[in-house]
């Protein structure tokens, strides 16, 4: 699989997941936010809280989930990209953050799981 099948399945999959947290009651703020440290592929406004989200999708879950891909690094970068968010965004200054993982599983990418809090960040100013 070359990087622009890996591209056009990933904008699939975050297309999947907008639209499966749209109907959950979330509100669409960003897609695939990116500064110089890394990219968010999706921010959500989830009542008084804003959620910063990884899309994750695997065809075959033989080895692992796509939720468990996303590794302490991976968790970092991601962390490091919203705290670079929320400076420039001072409108979401005092609102509540959480980090969630959306995998979507299987060869038809028609399995949708929603890890709320998937991770916490290391530091708690955020």
């Amino acid at each position: 699989m070359g990087p622009g099948h890996r591209r056009t399945l990933g904008a699939h999959a975050e297309d999947i997941a907008s639209r499966y947290l749209v109907g959950q009651g979330l509100r669409p703020i960003a897609r695939n936010y990116r500064c110089r440290g890394g990219e968010i592929d999706l921010i959500m406004q989830d009542r008084d809280c804003l959620a910063f989200i990884e899309v994750r999708c695997r065809r075959s879950t033989a080895f692992v989930t796509p939720g468990h891909t996303v590794d302490t690094r991976k968790q970092r970068k991601i962390v490091r990209t919203a705290a670079m968010f929320l400076s420039r965004e001072r409108r979401f200054a005092n609102v509540r953050v959480r980090f969630d993982v959306i995998a979507i599983e299987g060869r038809s990418i028609d399995s949708v799981t929603w890890i709320r809090d998937a991770f916490r960040p290391d530091d708690p100013a955020l």
